[in-house]
C-alpha cells in the first residue's frame, strides 16, 4: 500500500534519462516512503532508471530511481518513480521535512509577521508537527 504525503508546496526536481536533461525543473507532487511522483511533458517507460536531483536542500539530494508508472493527463504525464535504496528513501524524507519547515517559516511570516531563522522555524515546527509526520517505515539499521 502506497503512503504518499501531500507536500505543502511543490519541490523543484530535475530528472535525467541518461545524459538527456529534457525533464528538468519539474515539481514533485507527492513523496512516499519509497518514491515520488512528478509531472512531465512526455512519457517515460516503466522500468527505466532515471537520475533524480533536488537542489532545494544543501547538499543537493541526488539518486537513481526506477520509473514505476506513467499516466497520461490532459496537461502531460504524471510519473511515479521508486527509490532503489532504503537510504535514498530515508534521505528523501529529510528533504521533505526541510520543505515543511521552510513552508512553516513562510506561513509564520505571512500570518504573524514574525521572521524566523531556519533553526527557530525547525524547533517550532518539530514541537508542533513532528509527531504528525508519518513514520519512515521499519527502523533503519547500520
Amino acid at each position: 500500500m502506497r503512503q504518499f504525503i501531500r507536500h505543502p508546496a511543490e519541490i523543484p526536481i530535475e530528472v535525467y534519462i541518461g545524459d538527456q536533461h529534457s525533464h528538468a525543473k519539474r515539481y514533485v507532487h507527492n513523496l512516499s516512503l519509497g518514491g515520488l511522483s512528478f509531472q512531465s511533458d512526455r512519457p517515460i517507460d516503466s522500468g527505466m532508471i532515471v537520475d533524480v536531483r533536488i537542489d532545494f536542500v544543501r547538499p543537493a539530494f541526488e539518486t537513481k530511481a526506477r520509473v514505476a508508472w506513467c499516466c497520461e493527463h490532459d496537461d502531460g504525464y504524471e510519473l511515479g518513480v521508486e527509490f532503489l535504496s532504503p537510504d535514498d528513501a530515508f534521505r528523501a524524507r529529510m528533504v521533505e521535512q526541510v520543505c515543511h519547515i521552510e513552508n512553516y517559516k513562510n506561513e509564520v511570516f505571512q500570518i504573524e509577521g514574525r521572521e524566523l531563522s531556519v533553526e527557530e522555524a525547525a524547533m517550532e515546527w518539530i514541537g508542533k508537527y513532528a509527531s504528525q509526520f508519518p513514520e519512515t517505515g521499519p527502523e533503519r539499521t547500520q
